[in-house]
């Protein structure tokens, strides 16, 4: 079984030149995680969502008395007022925060990759040639499917001018973190939406059909069964992302499926991961009740422990 993800450039793997990898395209949702958010399937959703993606790889390395002792860190920290308890607000506050870490964190290292003359602009004649180099003068005729390859470079530019705000062939910072992230800004959402119906409409008709939504999650191998969770996507998209019941996905109906929004996303996971560990049903966790579901937690996106090591080690 092969499970493909929107956006996912499976074009670039044995290439040698700089085309930039998944992480500089665009992210049909807010990072929290890139797995699906389905319990019957694993917590890895959650997991990334309460310990962040660089942490939720770390922490499984862990000993249990160790995990004990980092997650401790973490809580301590959600509990802003320090009474003890973990709230909904502060769950959610704290989701959002790493959200907002994870884009600083990918817009700084891409920064230095491509601001080649340090002016603190990145302009895109700077992106373009340190992505695809000499194949922007002398063509892709050497490169097995250059259809593509030209259709990638095109792409980058429409998404590059459409965050370039004022039009001057020059990326600021802010207009830099849109190119990179922008499911984040509201005059992004358009290229969002029309990147990802280009990712997933193979017959070209500028609509997504039931076959093409699910062949972007799940191709199946010789003799292999659809899994139940592909059941359950088919009814999704009959009864759910299928507003209008034509049979198809149009660009509001992508719209409405691809962009909930960070904060909606945020205070839906912290809803769901309250509701997961709270025992006593108070409507929020207290220590113990976090360190009774640390398997389920360690599954889970609020603790990228790894990254938040290295940039609070004077906070820990």
């Amino acid at each position: 079984m092969h499970l493909l993800f929107l956006g996912t450039l499976a074009l670039l793997v044995g290439v040698t030149f700089t085309v930039p990898a998944q992480e500089k395209r665009v992210h049909r949702q807010p990072d929290l995680s890139d797995h699906d958010h389905d319990d019957a399937r694993g917590y890895q959703f959650d997991h990334e969502a309460f310990l962040g993606k660089d942490e939720a790889k770390t922490f499984n390395q862990l000993s249990p008395e160790e995990s004990k002792e980092r997650l401790g860190k973490i809580v301590d920290r959600i509990d802003t007022d320090k009474d003890g308890f973990v709230s909904h607000a502060e769950l959610h506050n704290w989701i959002k925060h790493r959200q907002r870490r994870y884009i600083e964190e990918n817009v700084d290292k891409h920064w230095k990759e491509y601001d080649k003359n340090q002016d603190g602009k990145i302009a895109w004649t700077e992106y373009k040639n340190t992505t695809y180099g000499y194949y922007t003068v002398e063509g892709f005729d050497d490169v097995d499917d250059k259809v593509s390859y030209k259709g990638m470079l095109t792409r980058d530019e429409r998404r590059f001018k459409s965050a370039d705000q004022d039009g001057d062939g020059i990326a600021t910072r802010e207009e830099f973190t849109a190119f990179l992230h922008p499911e984040d800004f509201d005059h992004m959402k358009g290229i969002v939406i029309q990147e990802t119906i280009e990712d997933i409409d193979k017959n070209g008709d500028g609509k997504i059909n039931l076959q093409e939504y699910i062949g972007d999650m799940f191709i199946p191998e010789d003799g292999e069964s659809e899994p139940d969770w592909i059941t359950t996507e088919k009814k999704h998209f009959s009864e759910i992302r299928d507003i209008n019941k034509d049979g198809f996905l149009d660009a509001s109906e992508v719209a409405q499926w691809i962009l909930p929004g960070e904060v909606e996303q945020a205070d839906n996971e912290a809803r769901h991961l309250i509701h997961k560990t709270d025992q006593d049903n108070d409507g929020r966790l207290s220590i113990s009740e976090i360190m009774d579901n640390m398997d389920f937690i360690k599954v889970s996106t609020v603790t990228d422990f790894g990254t938040m090591v290295v940039a609070d080690h004077d906070e820990l």
